[in-house]
């Protein structure tokens, strides 16, 4: 086996390299296992690497470009374009070929962890490819990193989701990113989505999105507090001296975002029982304190939002109920949410000071919180592409709302 060696750069994690260099993150851990025991890379060490080592077939006997392309999702073009030295070649046969992603041509891709470069990179690409997009910032993080927000429509509602305002849970961005692809790719070529008018969502309905609540976070799971990181020292104290941070849910200055709203903020920081910045729960000195969650608030109040969406993970339920404040539309709304989704309408009590919380206490419209996909946060990335099935489901749903 030919061996390359590479150098790690600041953000780079074991699964975004092995995807970048068509390998297994198992594969990549098996030949630097002494990389793989660590929390994070470190910038500046080198790894071993088996470049090129993807999918791979060889050629039988007779078959065609054509039907081999269709062995595995791809169209004929596709598979030429991943194979250029023999692009025109008629013959194929004995050869070795190799055998791109099925979804090579869409924006939104699992390579590894989906963190903030990854979705300002896809937004820009996005806002280039379909001019129907907007964009725009709501704010900026406590280290600087602008919050941005994606608007698609000209309907007179108005439907907001956001994504990630736990750190934890940043699989719900990229979810959120490939469905507002989805409808792009649905509506720009005059198709529909799962059999749903994607051009009356466009005409009907405004969707605002803000996939990234939490960008500093976001990267503090993905990639701790290695090189350099500017709060290493408190926040390694705030995580009790460990050095790995998959289970964090705050903002970067110990801050449970979701803690955050003035929505009964005083009872829930009670309830808790958190007094000092940590990896979740602490609801901070008082409301709004956190840039992230203040944005998020001001940018609310300066919309008139018929229902928000906030995804989180996990569990497969919908939180639709606020202290009997929300209107009588949200009870029915939720079950048919549920039963696009495949989730469960959940009535809760004994909670405040979230996000839906808040927009329900303040504008008494619907407003839900759903728990995407089932097990450990973060969750793996092998349910990604159920989980966008079931989430498009229910925003949807959402979109079709009061079409007839």
């Amino acid at each position: 086996m030919e061996l390359q060696w590479i150098i790690v750069h600041q953000g780079d994690t074991l699964s975004r390299i092995a995807a970048a260099h068509h390998m297994t993150t198992e594969l990549l851990a098996a030949l630097n296992p002494e990389a793989a025991s660590q929390p994070y890379l470190l910038t500046g060490q080198m790894l071993r690497i088996t470049p090129g080592t993807g999918r791979r077939y060889a050629v039988q006997p007779g078959e065609k470009a054509a039907r081999i392309a269709k062995r595995f999702g791809l169209n004929e073009k596709e598979l030429r374009e991943a194979n250029p030295e023999i692009a025109n070649v008629s013959d194929w046969c004995g050869r070795c070929i190799h055998i791109p992603d099925s979804d090579g041509k869409t924006i939104v891709k699992m390579h590894g962890e989906y963190g903030y470069r990854e979705m300002c990179r896809d937004i820009g690409l996005l806002e280039k490819n379909y001019s129907f997009i907007a964009t725009g910032s709501i704010g900026t993080s406590v280290m600087g990193k602008t919050l941005p927000y994606l608007r698609m429509g000209q309907g007179p509602r108005h439907i907001h989701v956001n994504a990630s305002v736990h750190a934890n849970e940043w699989l719900t961005t990229a979810v959120l990113m490939r469905f507002i692809e989805e409808y792009a790719i649905a509506y720009s070529t005059h198709t529909p989505w799962h059999r749903l008018d994607t051009e009356r969502w466009m005409k009907e309905t405004t969707l605002w999105a803000v996939p990234m609540v939490n960008p500093d976070g976001v990267e503090l799971v993905q990639e701790g507090v290695v090189n350099e990181h500017p709060h290493a020292e408190e926040l390694l104290e705030w995580n009790s001296g460990r050095s790995h941070f998959t289970h964090w849910k705050a903002n970067i200055r110990g801050v449970d975002l979701n803690d955050q709203f003035p929505a009964h903020w005083e009872e829930e920081a009670a309830r808790r029982g958190i007094t000092s910045p940590g990896p979740r729960d602490y609801a901070g000195t008082s409301p709004l304190s956190e840039p992230e969650a203040l944005a998020l608030a001001q940018w609310t109040e300066q919309h008139n939002f018929d229902a928000v969406v906030s995804l989180h993970s996990q569990g497969q339920e919908i939180y639709w109920n606020y202290r009997d404040l929300e209107p009588k539309e949200s009870a029915p709304l939720s079950r048919r949410l549920a039963r696009a989704s495949g989730y469960k309408a959940v009535k809760l009590g004994g909670s405040d000071a979230g996000y839906k919380d808040w927009f329900i206490q303040n504008f008494r419209k619907p407003g839900f919180t759903v728990e995407v996909g089932l097990g450990v946060n973060p969750l793996p990335v092998d349910q990604f592409d159920d989980i966008c099935v079931e989430v498009g489901m229910l925003l949807a749903e959402l979109l079709s709302e009061g079409e007839q």
